[in-house]
């Protein structure tokens, strides 16, 4: 099943695979082979996801690793944490990375390490995951949102220039769902209107668009490592990417209480650093998140040949020069609820992200927008519906899902 799923791959996946080498081929196939037997026995129905499934067959390694930090004592900034900062930033293509806490530490310390000032304007996108909003507000920032487009779900490129204000200090796009935003376009934008270009790649691990590299694009590209990410540690971390040495070094000092030398608190900072042990965890798997990319991808792609035409369900689309990651594979259909509950009467797992798009939420109320603000975002998140998708997910699993989706539609 995994060789067959291999050897069907394109794109990205394809590349990775047919340059390694035969060793590394096997081990490969051995790690990803162990993760569909593990879900394949322990699994009657379809999650929506299994971290046993994508941990198992890892537990020696990682339980060896964790049995030297004990020996070591080295919890906090212990050598694993540099490591991954240097593997990572190499994974992205970029000089620096800062390991942190969280996802939402990589953009609140990432807009207070490029200066955003008390009252300075964010454009964000209208459908996203919250901490987007939090992140700027936190930092002392105003979230302008800007609805999305119906060809990536990110944020619109010909909609940016006209929330433009003389408050407007940073462009803040979202890769949502796993796909790059057009970030030649926004790019060339943020440029012409004299702005900070940042990026929220909190679900993109390794996902590329006309030959960028999610975290490339701009002075610096924020990314959360929360389990269920396509790169996931064992509790709560993230990390930034830039090039810019000068801000990696005051991010480095913001995330440590603002101090470079001990007790010399040259900021006033936070404690956000990322944990040694779940350093660990993220090395392991990084060796690994190219070929769980293209499991992704592989599924993604049964979705949408087998799906294609039923009812009045929308498939998520895919921008030319696009290479998603598939963090999420996100429909869209007139009932959702009605949907979910099908499937789950059926054994099958789903998600909703995001039901409330973050304007009309309480928490952000006094922004002042109303329904009906940012119709695409909205219908997004009123009409969407995740299905299954993770490595391991077996090929049976993967035809439970389309059987349960095609018999809702009577297909």
């Amino acid at each position: 099943m995994i060789a067959g799923r291999l050897s069907g791959l394109s794109g990205r996946g394809l590349a990775v695979w047919t340059s390694c080498n035969a060793r590394e081929k096997r081990w490969i196939q051995a790690k990803l082979g162990g993760v569909a037997k593990h879900a394949t026995a322990s699994l009657a129905a379809v999650p929506f996801l299994d971290l046993g499934a994508i941990h198992a067959p890892l537990k020696e390694e990682l339980l060896a690793d964790f049995a030297g930090l004990i020996d070591t004592n080295a919890y906090v900034n212990g050598p694993a944490v540099a490591e991954l900062e240097q593997d990572f930033a190499a994974y992205c293509g970029t000089q620096h990375c800062v390991g942190l806490a969280s996802g939402l530490d990589g953009l609140r310390l990432g807009l207070q390490a490029a200066g955003i000032e008390p009252g300075d304007e964010v454009i964000v996108p209208a459908q996203t995951f919250v901490a987007t909003y939090e992140a700027v507000t936190q930092a002392g920032g105003t979230p302008v949102p800007v609805d999305v487009s119906n060809g990536d779900y990110n944020l619109d490129p010909a909609l940016v220039e006209a929330a433009v204000t003389p408050r407007t200090r940073f462009l803040l796009p979202v890769h949502l769902y796993g796909q790059l935003a057009d970030v030649k376009a926004l790019r060339a934008i943020a440029e012409r209107r004299g702005l900070q270009f940042v990026e929220d790649a909190a679900q993109a691990h390794g996902a590329e668009r006309d030959g960028i590299r999610a975290g490339q694009a701009g002075l610096w590209g924020a990314f959360s490592f929360y389990p269920g990410k396509n790169l996931g540690a064992m509790g709560d971390a993230g990390a930034l990417v830039t090039d810019d040495e000068a801000l990696a070094t005051r991010l480095r000092a913001l995330r440590e209480h603002g101090q470079r030398a001990k007790y010399i608190h040259e900021w006033e900072g936070w404690t956000a650093r990322l944990d040694t042990l779940q350093a660990m965890v993220l090395l392991r798997k990084l060796r690994l998140l190219d070929g769980w990319n293209a499991l992704r991808r592989s599924v993604a792609q049964a979705y949408s040949e087998q799906l294609a035409g039923l009812g009045d369900l929308v498939l998520p689309p895919v921008a030319p020069t696009s290479d998603p990651v598939w963090h999420l594979y996100v429909v869209r259909t007139a009932a959702p609820v009605a949907l979910a509950d099908f499937l789950r009467e059926r054994g099958i797992g789903t998600g909703r992200h995001y039901p409330q798009a973050p304007h009309l939420s309480p928490a952000y109320a006094h922004l002042g927008y109303r329904e009906g603000a940012f119709p695409v975002a909205e219908t997004l998140a009123r009409d969407g519906l995740s299905l299954p998708i993770f490595p391991g997910l077996s090929e049976a699993q993967v035809d439970a899902v389309v059987a349960g989706v095609r018999a809702y539609f009577g297909g």
